[in-house]
Parts: C-alpha cells; structure tokens; sequence
C-alpha cells in the first residue's frame, strides 16, 4: 500500500490505533489519569478528547483500583475499554481486580463471560526515577493464567499489537517502554492487525541465537551489528508476547545456532529467560552446542544515579561480553568486536535513550 513507507513515531503509533478502534468500535472507549492531559500520556492519547469527548475519553481520578473494577465490570457487559497507567506501579493497586477477576472470569463461568480489556502499562527508566518508577513487571503478569501480555518493539508492532488486543475477548496486557515511545518506524496509515501470540525474527544467522523484548530488542540490534562486523551471523528474535510465549522460531534457531542468549527488560531472576531456557531444556533435544545465558535487570531494586545505573541494566557491551563468552571466539574477533562496540557506544548516555529525549513527565 502507498501509506505503508510513511514514518511515525511509536506514541504516535498508540494514539493511531486508539483512534481506529475508537472510530471503528463505539463500545471502545479509553480511561486513565491524564488521558485528556495536554502532556496526553507522552503523546499516545494527543487529539483524543477533542474527537470523541468525555464520555469516550474518560479522565480517571487517583483511584486505580475502583476504576479497575469498573472497567472490568463494563468489558463484561459488552464494552472493550482500554485502560492506561502512566507507570506500570500504578497497576499494583488494582493487582486484586487483575488477577482473581479479568484473568479468571472466562473459567470461572465456564466460558460464558469474558473481560475483553486492554492495559497499557508504560514501564521506563533513568531519570532519576529509582526503584518504585523503574520497574519491569512482564514476568509478575506473564505468571497469571488468563491473561495476554505483549511488549512491542516497533511502531508498526505496536500499532498493530494494540488493535488486536482491543478486539480480543481476553484481557491484555499491554506493557510499553517509554524509551520506545520517540522512536520512528514504518506504520501504514489504515487499520491492520499483528497477532498476540508470535515473534518476530529481526535478523538472521547461523552462530548465535539471542532473544529479546521491548526495548532490549534495540539494545540487541546493536550487538547484532557490531558482530555482522567480525563475520559473526546473529538471529536475534524480537519476542514481542511473553504470555502466550511462541517458543517454534526460538526451538528451531537454537537448534541451528547452539548457542543462546536471552535478554530481560525485567530482573533475571525468575525471568523470562529462564522460561525460555527451561522450555528448550524440556524439549528432550540436546541442542546446545554451550551452556546457554540470561540477563537481565540485576537483583535488586532499580537506583536512581547514573553511578549505578551503568552496572544495573544490560547494555550493548554487557550484552556483547555474554555473546562474546558463549561464542568463545578467537582473541583477535574478541578484541575487534569489542573495538566496534566502544565506538558505537562512546557518546552514549546511561540514562537517556537520545538526546531529544525528556522525562519523567
């Protein structure tokens, strides 16, 4: 289609499918604290409340767990909201309403009701931000039964991902990465659809697999590239939905590559990794040709100085030191590949994405 090379960024990306789903779907509508908000939630909810008005565009007072509820009640009685939390924390206070009724109410009633709610909780770090602002919760929700949980990478994945979770009758988790939220990419201007349940491969090879989500799978990109400059082949797979977890294209790299590193936006332990790890292990296939890695937030909570913050989140070169040890390379490709990485790498900031950017608020 023509519209399809146009560039957008991915908040853009959030607000265009809300749009279309709102425009497409009148028991759609949107709730959460500043949706009507100039600052429009980092510009995913911009021109919203001007279109459709307060009763389709419902501002959400400091109270997240009632309006939870409500929420849910009204997906049970037909309408789709799309609930957003400007920190994925704010969810906690609803976590009773989540768990024992979005995510169960389809088994519970045996089938007969279900809770067809989308919510978006923006994760992030830096800024200062520090342990109860910074937090990657995907592995807490990709526990729970009876709920979908997505973390997009691209603006077109999350333009898509966000219409078909809108249009799912199960509740969905929809986590986003502020640091994406500027990032630009190819987005056609109609409706379309990307599924729930699927990765994604962003670039293929035969020496390494790595694994990543959300914002890591940009971290990993840059890895990818500085080994394609020393003749290493990566495929690195863009996961893109933690529950359900679509392990077919994951089992059929290892088992080409024999070499595996998963990459966590959120803390190792008991991570998503881990999963991801233990279900090849299962697989009864002895497909690794070394052990294989994880990573991931170290373990404790998120610090707020840039001190700390250059140890604690899996960048580029930490990224490419675990590749480079599973791949147990020549020391001459060690030394080139860690040369490549320090360039890439010499101007960067630990605690912002680019220069343009600006946070919290």
């Amino acid at each position: 289609m023509p519209n399809d090379n146009r560039t957008i960024t991915f908040a853009e990306a959030i607000c265009e499918a809300t749009d279309f789903c709102l425009n497409e779907d009148p028991s759609v509508y949107l709730i959460g604290l500043g949706v009507s908000d100039p600052g429009a939630i980092f510009g995913t909810t911009r021109g919203l409340y001007q279109r459709y008005g307060d009763e389709r565009i419902v501002e959400m007072p400091t109270s997240e767990s009632a309006l939870t509820g409500v929420a849910i009640g009204s997906a049970v009685l037909g309408q789709r909201p799309i609930m957003t939390h400007q920190r994925v924390e704010f969810s906690l206070f609803a976590f009773e309403n989540i768990i024992n009724t979005a995510a169960k109410m389809r088994y519970t009633t045996n089938g007969k009701l279900s809770v067809p709610i989308v919510i978006r909780l923006i994760v992030g770090r830096g800024w200062g931000q520090g342990p109860c602002h910074a937090q990657s919760l995907e592995s807490v929700f990709g526990h729970i039964p009876g709920l979908n949980v997505v973390m997009p990478t691209t603006a077109h994945d999350a333009k898509g991902m966000l219409i078909s979770a809108v249009k799912d009758d199960d509740p969905t988790i929809f986590i986003e990465h502020r640091w994406l939220h500027s990032t630009t990419g190819h987005v056609p201007k109609d409706g379309y659809e990307v599924p729930l349940d699927q990765t994604r491969t962003v670039s293929t090879g035969d020496d390494i697999t790595i694994v990543a989500s959300s914002l890591m799978t940009l971290e990993a990109m840059l890895v990818a590239q500085v080994l394609g400059e020393v003749e290493i082949g990566v495929d690195l797979i863009d996961l893109r939905s933690v529950r359900p977890l679509d392990m077919s294209q994951i089992h059929i790299s290892v088992a080409k590559t024999g070499r595996l590193l998963c990459v966590d936006s959120g803390w190792t332990t008991y991570g998503v990794g881990g999963e991801i790890i233990a279900r090849l292990a299962e697989s009864g296939s002895d497909i690794f040709r070394t052990p294989p890695r994880r990573m991931g937030m170290a373990d404790y909570p998120s610090p707020s100085t840039r001190a700390l913050i250059s140890e604690y989140y899996p960048f580029p070169d930490q990224i490419l030191a675990q590749c480079l040890e599973v791949l147990q390379l020549p020391a001459s490709q060690n030394d080139a590949a860690k040369s490549a990485m320090e360039e890439l790498q010499k101007n960067r900031r630990v605690d912002v994405p680019n220069a343009d950017f600006s946070g919290p608020f």
